[in-house]
This record gives structure tokens, sequence and C-alpha cells, in this order.
């Protein structure tokens, strides 16, 4: 990842959103804070631990108690100095391999929001250190598997121990920096910022493939947008006809397959779990999810408040990634059919098998029904963990978010290789029957071509076929800064 200038610069929670985490986490900009927010963290600091001193026979936890199973212990003076150095290196657990650097740094980006107003009560000082581990340095890696605890300390445990052994850490410190749900809120961001681009891949190879077999544009009509009662859908329906609207030459005599005609329902139930997973991330991103929480003094509590709370458990995240996940192993199942009725000339009305001189390439709709498969094994439903993760006291029920990225990637990439798959069939359907791509689909048939170009002899199509897939992929996750 190369690392720019540029400094993306937090006053206050809102400034923890989508456009700043792609800046910071997918295009390596760096962060700092105003001068606004260095003074209102110095005094929420000097607020919490005010409030501590005034109030010594309350229970914080963390602070005047132990961690975890051990939080019915209440410590002394000593015990809590002590516990406040400890940087948090027993919960750096898990191992294997790593999370990729955007999304590690949209961890670091998204923590910040506990801070930035003072709700972790942590030293300016502290809070600029983390920020500072953006500057474009590597960052620890951490593992994207092992994580099933109770909250997201075995991840940002890995993340910022090497910083907290440096730092000379106050009560509460250490807390603050392995509590709340930094990485749900990154791992959802990650995958808006992905999926964006994915459904706008889809819809072009879509697109292609109604080209392709010269399929009735009435499924596609703009009387439709009204009738279906979906903005989802007609926004489909709307980028399907941009493609389209410079067809020439006739079409096929009746209605296409069925896997032609929901395309816009399908691609509809996409940008729908889009929408959500987009309006789940920007409230995750600026949300406060500190354990405990600090509250400056009001009115009505004029030392201020600590709140024990469950903010470090982000129940949106999850849900939002499997309704991505479902929708892309949906998709990949209609790349398949897409791709077996273009090879099918009792079906497509195209040229039998669409070969020439024997280049025959039916067999990568084989790889193309195995991917499906494995999208649809990917995006299996996830659910709260019915182990506790170990059962320490307290901690009974641990986060499935770290898989439920996973299998919501694993099931995004499924899709990238059988739109590769449908991608070339379809460039071969246009190539035999002697058709060019509308206009605005040129580009993409360029791209398809220069992976994957017209068969004209026997070929091996696994390998292109993969170029290609992997072309995709990188197209899904490069920064457009």
């Amino acid at each position: 990842m190369g690392f720019l200038e540029v400094t993306v610069l937090l006053v206050s929670r809102a400034d923890l959103n989508l456009d700043n985490f792609e800046r910071v986490a997918w295009a390596g900009e760096a962060v700092s804070f105003d001068e606004t927010a260095k003074k209102r963290m110095a005094a929420c600091r000097l607020g919490f631990v005010g409030l501590i001193e005034k109030h010594p026979e309350a229970t914080v936890y963390g602070v005047t108690s132990g961690y975890g199973q051990h939080a019915h212990i209440k410590l002394s003076p000593d015990a809590r100095r002590a516990q406040a150095a400890r940087p948090p290196s027993a919960a750096a657990a898990s191992f294997g391999a790593a999370l990729p650097e955007r999304v590690t740094r949209g961890i670091v980006f998204a923590r910040l929001a506990n801070f930035v107003e003072g709700h972790a009560a942590v030293t300016p000082a502290l809070a600029e250190g983390v920020a500072g581990l953006l500057g474009g340095e590597p960052l620890p890696p951490v593992p994207a598997h092992g994580t099933h605890s109770a909250g997201e300390i075995v991840g940002l445990s890995h993340l910022f121990l090497p910083l907290a052994q440096r730092f000379g850490l106050g009560p509460k410190e250490s807390l603050s920096l392995v509590n709340g749900s930094p990485c749900a809120s990154a791992l959802i961001a990650d995958a808006v910022l992905a999926a964006r681009r994915r459904l706008g891949l889809a819809v072009k190879v879509f697109a292609l493939s109604i080209e392709a077999l010269r399929a009735p544009l009435e499924a596609y009509d703009q009387a439709l947008d009204e009738l279906w009662e979906d903005t989802h859908e007609a926004g489909i329906l709307r980028r399907l006809r941009a493609h389209l609207t410079e067809t020439t030459g006739e079409r096929r005599p009746y209605q296409a397959p069925v896997s032609w005609r929901i395309v816009p329902r399908v691609l509809g139930q996409a940008a729908r779990a889009l929408a959500q997973a987009e309006r789940i991330a920007e409230i995750s991103l600026k949300a406060v999810s500190d354990n405990p929480v600090y509250l400056p003094p009001s009115e009505e509590y004029p030392d201020g408040r600590i709140l024990s709370n469950g903010g470090y458990h982000n129940a949106k995240a999850y849900p939002a990634l499997d309704n991505l996940a479902a929708a892309w192993a949906d998709l990949a199942l209609l790349c398949d059919r897409h791709a077996t009725k273009l090879m099918d000339g009792r079906v497509s009305l195209l040229p039998d098998h669409l070969t020439t001189d024997g280049g025959y390439i039916g067999c990568l709709c084989f790889t193309a029904a195995d991917y499906a498969d494995q999208a649809r094994s990917a995006a299996q439903r996830t659910f709260l963990p019915a182990s506790e993760g170990g059962g320490f006291g307290q901690n009974d029920v641990a986060v499935p978010t770290f898989a439920a990225w996973r299998k919501e990637a694993e099931s995004g990439r499924c899709l990238d290789a059988n739109l590769a798959i449908l991608a070339a069939i379809a460039s071969q359907a246009l190539f035999i029957t002697e058709r060019d791509a509308p206009l605005s689909l040129r580009p993409l048939l360029a791209t398809v071509r220069a992976a994957f170009a017209p068969v004209v002899a026997p070929v091996a199509p696994g390998p292109p076929a993969g170029q290609l897939a992997k072309a995709f992929t990188s197209r899904v996750y490069a920064p457009e800064r």
C-alpha cells in the first residue's frame, strides 16, 4: 500500500464516516486531531480521574475492579496502579493468517470514535499515539481467525500491544485500547467499499450477458420501475438500461430464460443489502462503544458518569455481512445459469457451444457450478456462537463478526470467479456472431479479452479465466483515490 501525505482531520465523531474510512484505510492517508478535539479529550480525562478520586467507593470495571472473571474483585490503590500500567498481552492469543493491511488500518481509524469526544477518557497523548499508527509504518498483524471472544479484545490486543508496551498507561487506558467494537465497524465498512465495486461490476457483466443472448429488452423496460414498487430494483433497471440503450440488430423472438428476466430483481436485492450495510457502517463508525464509557458533566450529573455497558458487541454488523454474502451467492448462481444457457444453442438460439475450429470452452460451466456451490456454502447464516469461548466468568457470549466478514469475502470472491466465467462466455458469444458490445460496455469487453481472448482453436480455458477472475477481484479491492 502506498501512503499519501494528506491528513484526515478529526474534530468530532461525525468525521468518522465511510468517505474518511476509505481515505485512511484504503488510500493510506494519515489522521490527526483538531485542537478542539484535543482540548475536549484533555478535559474529559481530568473529569474522569476527578470522578474516580471523588468516589473511591464506586466500582468501575477495569479501574477499581479486575477484568473479566476478576470483575468481582475490588482493587487496592496499589493494585489499581499495577493493573493500569499492565499492557494487554494475555488477550493476544490468536494466530494464523493476518487481516489485510487495509482492514487493520480501518480498525485503528474506527478506534478513534471512542477517543475524539472524550468518552474513552484517555489522554490526548495516547489518542495521538493511536492516530500516529496510521502515519505509514506497517501495523502489527492481526490474525483473521481465533477471535472467538466476548468483545474484540483478542484482535485489538495484537494491534495495540506494541503501543501499550512503550506507553505509560494510566487508569482505564489499557482497557480503552482493547474494548469497544472498532473491528466490527471496520469489517462492515471494508465490505461496503468492496461491495460497491462488486455490484457495479456485476451490473456490467450481466448487461453484457443480456446483449450476448440478444435478450428482449422489455424485461428491463422503464415501466417496471414504477410497477415493481421497489427503489433498489428500479435503480438496477436504470443502470442496466444505460448499458443497453445503444444496442442494434434483432433480438430473440420470444422471452429469455428466467435467469435473464430476474436479473434486475436479484441485483436489486444485492443493492438493498448494500444500502443496509452502508447505513450500518456509517452508524458503527461514529458510535461510541467503550466499556465502561465516560459521560462528561451535565446539569443532571455535575460530576459526570461512568456506565458499564455492552457497546463492544455490534449486533448489526454480522447480519449485514450475511446479507451481502447471500446476495453474492445468488448472483453466482445466476452466472452459472447464464453461462450454461449461452453455451446451449437450443436455448440461446446462438451457434451451439459457441465453437469455431474446435475451440470448445463449455467445461467452464463445470467450474461455474462449483464456484456457485462454494459461494452458497460460504453464505450460511452467522449466529451468536453456541460455545462460550472459554466461558471465563461473565464472558459468556462471543462476537461472530470476524467469521461473518470472512464468509462474505469468500462468497464475493466466488462471485468474482463466476462473473469472469460469464464475461468470457458472453465475449465468445459476441465474437462468434460478429457483434460488438454496446459502447458503454466496450471497456469491460476489452478487459475480458485482454485476459481471455476469443477462442479460435483448442485451448485450456481455466488459466485465462483465472487470470480474469484475479483482475476482477483486484478491481473490487483497488482504492479509487
